[in-house]
């Protein structure tokens, strides 16, 4: 087996070489003597060779002898292959401190089917890069929980994107000629337009693949949380194969049937239904989403739960009921494409008349406004004229609407105008747009506003500002007495510059007006869930780049 080919591909520096590629404020692995519940697998040579390959964990089951790998690694597991919990280097079977176990059978998704002449796959099926080995007992008669004292729990990721996950694999010899183990605790985010999330660290070359991604992770304990394995689009790392990429496909239904076949030692039904990949919680693609125009966040059908509605550049006219979870029900269309729509500039949504959904104040090109006080899955409804068509109404550039006079009552409107100047009408509703308190004088500051929105991003009321240069602020607690207490999210930074469309409203389980919905110059959408006064929220791909 010295010259075996590995199970995974050898991961490079796009140059070729294999050295880590350095850079500045990047996260690096940290080489260790490896914990109890992840080891690697040997074949013929056993653990006194030289040839690991790929990585494994203990996973907790009334089994008490599964272990998770990656799929791709499976492949190519002929013949009598063991896994070595915590290995040590030069050290005879015997000698291991948890002894060795023989694989007896693996359990991988039927739909996992590589590219040509690979066991790694680039195509939606690498979603399903997982595998569940069950082995013997060692050497010693003990199951493998009983050995090691312990399991993961296999653990459905919640999200992609998570504050701190570990990742622990075994390099290869030619990375990592002593055998130790690698660890690194980092974020998490999506890879765009897969069921898998991706880290960046490096150190991760070939022998990493199968390695658990680890929510609560400790040195040498007998437990964790595990979300994902390393593996996923290309083997688990981009195109040019850089060791400081990796990815893992984010457990789901998928892998937790996988699971529970390999726990019953039965083979995974035959007649599963084609694999149809990630599906962006938002239909259309990016294409489509470069064409939405406006955004406006409420509660348009009256269960409590936040809705998106957009109105696109030919003047049709959709709504997206939400599922109160981040994610959304079918589209509904409320005016296919129309030369009316077309003239609608700046737009908002709340409860202006005390109704059992929300309304939409809606500002148009020749500066007429108008209400429409009861919009529902099934339409517009009803039109209230709020301003005449030529009024001053046609320099209001921006509306905001919140709960801004303490909560009481229907929902009151900001209004971003032209030349700076913001004023605040409380007591909006179907008789009018209420008395209006100017905040602030026209200004050279707030002409450069490029986005806003109302929200409740602290513990009151108050508005998130995209400004020109792509800083975000909030200010928290906009009243009548004044704006309230301003709060920097980031500086002026490039990124932000291509937000072209941004929103505010409900759309998670704290039920609190704090998801920020922003549309990007590509079409990209993304959803930052319980945004705060000082940090953006969870981010989540609404729409994917690209597509």
């Amino acid at each position: 087996m010295a010259g075996a080919r590995p199970l995974d591909a050898v991961r490079t520096a796009p140059d070729g070489s294999r050295k880590p590629l350095a850079a500045a404020g990047r996260p690096q692995g940290t080489l260790f003597q490896g914990t109890r519940l992840v080891g690697t697998f040997f074949g013929s040579d056993g653990p006194g060779g030289t040839t690991w390959h790929c990585t494994g964990s203990v996973i907790d089951t009334k089994a008490r002898n599964i272990v998770l790998t990656a799929a791709h690694c499976a492949r190519n597991m002929k013949g009598d292959y063991v896994f070595v919990p915590k290995f040590v280097k030069g050290a005879s079977p015997d000698r291991q401190p948890y002894g060795i176990f023989h694989v007896q059978r693996l359990f991988t998704d039927p739909r996992y089917v590589p590219d040509n002449g690979s066991s790694t796959s680039k195509k939606p099926v690498s979603d399903l890069d997982t595998t569940f080995a069950r082995v013997s007992a060692n050497q010693r008669g003990q199951s493998l929980q009983d050995a090691v004292g312990g399991g993961l729990t296999f653990t459905r990721a919640s999200g992609y994107t998570n504050r701190n996950v570990s990742v622990v694999g075994y390099p290869s010899y030619q990375h990592n000629s002593a055998g130790s183990a690698v660890k690194c605790t980092v974020p998490t985010q999506q890879l765009p337009g897969y069921r898998q999330m991706s880290m960046t660290c490096g150190g991760y070359y070939g022998g990493v693949s199968g390695s658990p991604w680890i929510t609560d992770y400790k040195d040498d304990a007998r437990g964790g949380h595990v979300i994902g394995n390393l593996g996923g689009y290309n083997g688990g790392g981009n195109d040019a194969n850089v060791d400081y990429i990796s990815y893992a496909p984010a457990f789901g239904d998928d892998a937790a049937n996988l699971l529970a076949d390999a726990v019953a030692n039965q083979d995974p039904p035959g007649d599963l239904p084609p694999y149809e990949g990630f599906q962006d919680p938002l239909p259309g693609g990016a294409a489509r989403w470069r064409k939405a125009a406006l955004l406006a966040g409420a509660d348009y059908t009256g269960d409590k739960v936040g809705d998106l509605l957009v109105v696109w550049s030919d003047g049709g006219v959709t709504l997206s009921p939400g599922d109160g979870k981040g994610g959304f029900k079918p589209e509904k269309r409320l005016l296919k494409a129309n030369s009316t729509w077309t003239h609608a500039r700046a737009l908002t949504g709340g409860d202006f008349t005390r109704s059992s959904g929300s309304g939409l104040l809606v500002r148009w090109s020749d500066g007429e406004v108008t209400l429409y006080p009861q919009v529902g899955a099934s339409g517009m409804g009803r039109e209230i004229r709020m301003a005449s068509p030529g009024s001053a109404w046609k320099n209001a550039v921006q509306l905001a609407s919140g709960q801004f006079d303490g909560g009481k009552g229907a929902t009151d409107l900001l209004v971003r105008w032209s030349d700076g100047r913001l004023t605040l009408y409380t007591g909006v509703g179907a008789g009018g747009l209420g008395s209006g308190r100017q905040l602030l004088a026209a200004n050279g500051t707030w002409t450069k506003a490029a986005l806003l929105t109302g929200g409740t991003f602290g513990t009151a009321a108050g508005l998130a500002v995209r400004w020109a240069d792509g800083s975000l602020d909030t200010f928290t607690g906009t009243s009548a007495a004044g704006l309230g207490t301003r709060k920097r999210v980031q500086g002026p930074n490039g990124l932000w510059t291509h937000a072209q469309v941004m929103t505010s409203g409900d759309l998670t389980s704290d039920h609190t007006g704090n998801d920020l919905v922003v549309r990007w110059s590509d079409g990209e959408t993304s959803l930052y869930a319980d945004t705060a006064a000082t940090s953006l929220g969870t981010e989540t791909t609404l729409v994917t780049p690209g597509t």
